[in-house]
């Protein structure tokens, strides 16, 4: 009898060590996952802001959205990664969390090198990295055809590597200050992601200035289109493709290391989700956001901007809207798209490719949204104590903390920037074209289309 329970025990054990096996091996191949299919996204930013582009600065474009996503890489690794952590959960990092950053994220410390024993860290912070990446991209397309190419990378790596990170420890962890004081819930990253890189690109456009030609002497405004909608289309189509992997990467996997389950989806604030509420939800805002552009607008740019637009504002409650509100809120959002783009450009302001309005202010109603519709959704028990339930207030104070993570950084940057003569390209080089005076190549050798040179 002894000997068969000895056995049962056995084989009880070895059962456990193979489904912990599979669960890690399971998790670190979602992730690994997430990344291409972000990648994905970056493809799109960069269809989409090339073919926003007038044709004499297309490549100077192109170059711009690149660099961006390269140099965030390398900045993510040596302190992004370790700027998550260090401030998590406090408002500024203590002793504690400082060495808390080291542990989790040291560049030269063996977690973040090919440890074999360690399945997750590596495609974790990857998956984190493609995040950070995608604040450069939303900033780089309305800054287009005037600013400098090292003052947007400097920009883009303060953006991607800190900004918006300061913003995740207070408002994507579980431990993060917004999240137990105040209940604040974002599952798709609107404010986190979208509301920083909004609000920072925001604050560069007041000190960049608009292009050369956009407002007239009275104040109105002209029409700098793009050479290519065609790819501007195809590009936003490419970015919802990506999204999937983004919002994939909201998940955290049961039985994965940084999992509260071992048999369910969770959301980073440890909140019980599934990938059925991301199917519903990514889908009918994205269908929402299409049809309420469409119906108010019948403008090809600003319907695709609101698929776009749509995923944004039904973001930060994915997990807990019922479909057809997912599709109210999408609809919402990109009804108020062109309406919010004419303000931004009543006040002077030349945001080329609507990046404030789609990701800054519909990133703000999305998060403001869960306090509307989601107030009293309760927070999980653990390690932290009792997180707060999802208010209104919360979700109000959250949307401020995340205006000016990306504002003041982005305004004070390049405000210096300015001052300092280096933010934006001499008035020559503009008129002539950012690529003939910066590029060693050129886009289209065997000239351009009568519609592409009638826009210049």
């Amino acid at each position: 009898m002894e000997e068969q329970i000895a056995a049962l025990a056995a084989e009880l054990a070895a059962l456990k060590a193979a489904s912990a096996a599979t669960n890690t091996m399971f998790a670190e191949t979602y992730y690994y996952l997430t990344i291409p299919l972000m990648i994905l996204i970056h493809a799109g930013f960069l269809s989409y802001e090339m073919g926003a582009t007038r044709q004499k600065h297309v490549l100077a474009s192109g170059i711009k959205n690149i660099l961006a996503f390269a140099f965030c890489v390398p900045t993510f690794y040596y302190f992004g990664w370790f700027t998550y952590w260090a401030w998590t959960p406090g408002l500024i990092p203590s002793a504690e969390t400082w060495q808390t950053g080291i542990d989790f994220a040291n560049p030269v410390g063996e977690v973040m090198g090919p440890y074999v024993g360690d399945n997750a860290t590596g495609v974790f912070w990857g998956a984190f990295t493609m995040f950070a990446a995608t604040t450069a991209s939303i900033m780089s397309g309305a800054l287009i055809e005037r600013i400098r190419i090292v003052a947007f990378t400097i920009l883009a790596v303060v953006l991607g590597s800190f900004a918006w990170v300061v913003g995740a420890a207070w408002g994507w962890n579980a431990g993060g200050w917004l999240v137990t004081d105040w209940g604040y819930h974002d599952f798709g990253a609107a404010g986190v992601v979208h509301m920083v890189a909004g609000f920072f690109a925001l604050g560069v456009l007041i000190n960049l200035g608009p292009r050369i030609g956009k407002f007239n002497a009275d104040g109105s405004a002209n029409d700098l289109s793009g050479h290519s909608l065609p790819m501007v289309l195809i590009g936003l189509m490419l970015i919802i493709v990506g999204f999937w992997g983004f919002l994939m990467a909201c998940v955290i996997v049961p039985g994965e290391g940084w999992s509260w389950y071992t048999d369910t989806f969770a959301t980073i604030y440890g909140t019980p989700t599934t990938l059925s509420a991301l199917s519903f939800n990514i889908l009918m805002g994205f269908a929402g956001g299409i049809i309420g552009a469409w119906a108010f607008t019948r403008d090809p740019f600003w319907m695709m901007s609101g698929a776009l637009g749509g995923i944004i504002s039904v973001a930060a409650g994915m997990d807990l809207y019922w479909p057809p509100m997912a599709f109210a809120a999408g609809f919402a959002g990109a009804a108020m798209m062109k309406p919010i783009a004419g303000w931004i450009q009543g006040l002077g302001i030349d945001d080329a490719v609507g990046a404030f309005t789609i990701h800054g202010a519909l990133g703000l109603w999305g998060v403001l949204a869960v306090g509307i519709f989601a107030s009293g959704y309760p927070g999980l028990q653990g390690d932290a104590g009792t997180i707060a339930s999802t208010s209104f207030i919360g979700q109000a104070l959250g949307a401020l903390m995340m205006a000016l993570c990306g504002f003041v950084p982005g305004y004070g940057l390049s405000l210096i920037m300015k001052m300092m003569g280096v933010l934006r390209v001499g008035e020559a080089a503009e008129l002539a074209g950012l690529d003939p005076s910066k590029v060693p190549s050129t886009a289209y050798p065997e000239g351009i289309t009568p519609s592409a040179a009638s826009a210049e």
